[in-house]
């Protein structure tokens, strides 16, 4: 059986979007885990929440 190429096109959106889903899916869950800006007296717990505001940054600005 042959795929057409319209079908693998489609089938590749489908795995883009799916794979999009779950890295916002993921971010969120991971924002869940990170200790809140207020009480950061660390270094590296500053540049943790930094990094994942700038990640959710590019993931929300990312077209689906």
């Amino acid at each position: 059986m042959q795929l057409s190429q319209s079908t693998i096109a489609s089938s590749r959106e489908d795995f883009s979007e799916y794979v999009a889903h779950l890295q916002l899916h993921m971010a969120l869950q991971a924002r869940n885990l990170v200790p809140s800006l207020g009480k950061t007296a660390d270094s590296r717990e500053q540049l943790l929440h930094k990094t994942q505001v700038d990640f959710e940054k590019l993931i929300s600005r990312q077209a689906l």
